[in-house]
């Protein structure tokens, strides 16, 4: 017998839409997920509304359907294996206006939603249930959570200014509008960290409340999996803040090249730079500098692509950089200009090439050395803006389509 044969009828689409769909994901709970279920409707009757309790079954093969169906949850299977994709399940398949989620393993105490609903009433958006301002009973929380969970707070909280305690915690409270705006994608773990970022990004208003986190009932080994799920939400992180992950590096990598090579060119044509009175930077400095000025660049460049995807995929607002950049900055232009940094580059080789052969096929001096490197880097800025300029032009035509540009 399949799980949806067994829905009652009063609980399918054709019944009235309730006030508040609680949310439980859940994969092999048997132990934990009928005393999760009672305090779910306990708490529906605390608040005075109308509700619904729904099991996201992720794929469990214990006797955790039956006992969420035999409690009285509408249980919804989801194929997609994974946290998120439990929970976006679930949610999607919520009829209620307000959704509230949280863990099947009895961690978090469904009697305290009522708490998080009654802020979702003020006019909140998402209300975060905060274990670090309510209180972690001994044995709920591992060292390796207690460790991670405050680097992860801190850093969604400089990247995104979200302000928050508990960028992990997994109760949750938030309006189903909420929830269409954020367009939330992520399958694992992430989708915690996922949440607070296209909330903060979607300028929501947060709210947080304290709650208590109780020693789980799982009774088998945790989904979670510290290295794997850590490193899932750090890279989710970066991909949302290209700024950090791009910019500020290729900056610093190209602003580097740049100072080396300049240094060079500065330098007499037939002595080496002496730093110090003691540090020889001759030419080698020099192809250094080119190596950290095309690696900078090109990250450079893989800001902007990922700026511009990120706005016409919706991920984040219209870019006001972007804005004023593609106001001017037409594919025409920047092909000119690639063509323009690419002849001077040819002119700076082909006059050492010509000197040298003036000079009978000798010895380049350590100047003319410095003269081209920098401009072969030239030729190969030139390069990578002229093809670069399609691929943005490729990109922008979502984003002029998309954006309110003109």
């Amino acid at each position: 017998m399949t799980h949806e044969l067994q829905i009652p009828v009063e609980q399918t689409a054709e019944a009235s839409a309730p006030e508040v769909s609680i949310v439980i994901p859940c994969l092999n709970e048997e132990n934990s997920i009928g005393i999760v279920v009672e305090k779910a409707k306990r708490a529906i009757e605390m608040m005075g509304v109308s509700g619904e309790v729904i099991v996201a079954d992720n794929g469990s093969t214990d006797r955790s359907v039956e006992i969420a169906l035999s409690k009285g949850a509408r249980v919804v299977p989801v194929a997609q294996k994974g946290y998120g994709s439990a929970l976006r399940g679930g949610i999607e398949a919520a009829r209620g206006r307000i959704i509230v989620i949280g863990d099947a393993d009895d961690s978090y105490d469904f009697l305290e939603a009522p708490k998080l609903v009654a802020k979702i009433k003020e006019g909140y958006d998402l209300v975060v249930g905060s274990r670090f301002k309510g209180h972690i009973l001994p044995g709920a929380m591992p060292w390796t959570s207690k460790i991670g969970n405050p680097i992860m707070t801190f850093t969604i909280n400089l990247l995104f200014k979200v302000n928050t305690s508990d960028s992990q915690s997994g109760m949750r409270a938030f309006t189903k509008e909420a929830y269409r705006k954020m367009q939330l994608q992520a399958t694992g773990m992430e989708f915690a960290s996922e949440m607070l970022i296209k909330a903060g990004k979607a300028k929501l208003k947060i709210a947080e409340v304290p709650i208590t986190l109780h020693p789980d009932k799982r009774g088998r080994p945790p989904h979670l999996r510290p290295i794997r799920d850590g490193w899932r939400h750090l890279k989710l992180m970066l991909t949302y803040s290209p700024t950090v992950l791009f910019l500020i590096p290729g900056l610093t990598l190209m602003l580097i090249g740049l100072a080396l090579m300049g240094s060079q060119l500065l330098a007499p044509m037939d002595k080496p730079i002496w730093l110090f009175g003691r540090l020889k930077m001759d030419f080698h400095w020099a192809m250094l500098g080119s190596l950290l000025t095309l690696a900078g660049y090109q990250v450079i460049n893989a800001h902007f692509m990922a700026k511009i995807y990120s706005v016409t995929h919706r991920f984040q607002e219209e870019d006001k950089v972007l804005k004023a950049a593609f106001r001017y900055l037409n594919a025409e232009r920047v092909l000119l200009l690639s063509l323009i940094v690419i002849a001077i580059g040819l002119a700076m080789d082909g006059w050492v090439l010509w000197d040298w052969l003036k000079r009978g096929y000798g010895e380049l001096v350590s100047g003319h050395t410095r003269l081209v490197i920098f401009g072969s880097t030239l030729i190969a800025l030139g390069i990578q803006t002229f093809f670069n300029a399609f691929v943005f032009s490729i990109l922008c035509e979502g984003y002029y389509r998309d954006s309110t540009l003109n």
